[in-house]
This record gives structure tokens, C-alpha cells and sequence, in this order.
């Protein structure tokens, strides 16, 4: 009867889980991972831009049924009233949200593009990095 050994291939090591991700920029337990490389948690800085606009518009829907409306009925009330049609107005979002994580030299950006409802956005990117403040300290 012969005892032989049976090796036991090596486990890979699990990566380390990310626990909050801004745009490409992701924090783990220990350190600040980016595509343009890996930095400890410790000393890191982050920051969050609001770099978005609202433009107020009126929609071509609008413009059209007034139009209509306005050459169906030209003397009568539903004439006059074809005209409020003009005045609707409608609000569009557009831009981005900035993120930015500093570590000593090394500075990396990132970006999300801006959603319909920014305050919502804006306040869960703020919220998202006061976490991500949390971890910095925590690693500190």
C-alpha cells in the first residue's frame, strides 16, 4: 500500500469585492481601483461635480397643434385659445455628473451622464460619496 502525496493545486486568490463604484472608479476594502491603476485607500480624496444644464424648451407638439388649431379656427375663441399652445413649455437635462479621486499625484476622472430627475442624481452621487469618504477613513 503506497502513501502518495496528491498535490493540491493552489486556490486563487478572490479579488477583493468592490464596495461603491463611481462611474469606472471603484473603492474595496483597501484600496482605490481605476483603469489607470490600483492606489491604497489611505490618503485618497474624492470629489463630485455637478457639470449638467436644463434647457426649457417648447415641444414640437406643442408648436404644431397651435399652428392647426390657429389656422383651423382663426376667429373664433378656439383661434384665441390656440395660443396658450405656445407658451408650454417642457425642460431638458443634459451633460454629466464628474467624479474625482485624488491620491497624492495620481488623479483620476470619471463620469456619469446626467438623468432627467438631477436632484435625485445629484443627491445620490453625494450620498454615494460620503460613503466612499466613510471607507477613507476607516482605512486611514
Amino acid at each position: 500500500m503506497s502513501s502518495e502525496l496528491v498535490p493540491v493545486p493552489p486556490r486563487r486568490p478572490t479579488p477583493p469585492r468592490a464596495l461603491v463604484q463611481y462611474g469606472d472608479i471603484t473603492l474595496t476594502e483597501h484600496e482605490l481601483v481605476t483603469p489607470s491603476g490600483t492606489r491604497p485607500l489611505a490618503g485618497t480624496q474624492l470629489f463630485v461635480q455637478d457639470m449638467s444644464r436644463t434647457d426649457r424648451y417648447t415641444p414640437g407638439w406643442a408648436i404644431a397643434l397651435g399652428v392647426v388649431l390657429l389656422v383651423l379656427f382663426f376667429w373664433t375663441i378656439i383661434g384665441l385659445g390656440a395660443i396658450a399652445f405656445f407658451f408650454v413649455k417642457a425642460d431638458r437635462r443634459s451633460g454629466f455628473v464628474q467624479f474625482t479621486a485624488t491620491n497624492g499625484s495620481f488623479t483620476h476622472q470619471s463620469f456619469e451622464p446626467a438623468l432627467p430627475d438631477g436632484q435625485a442624481q445629484l443627491f445620490e452621487a453625494q450620498s454615494r460619496l460620503n460613503y466612499g469618504r466613510g471607507l477613507i477613513a476607516r482605512a486611514a
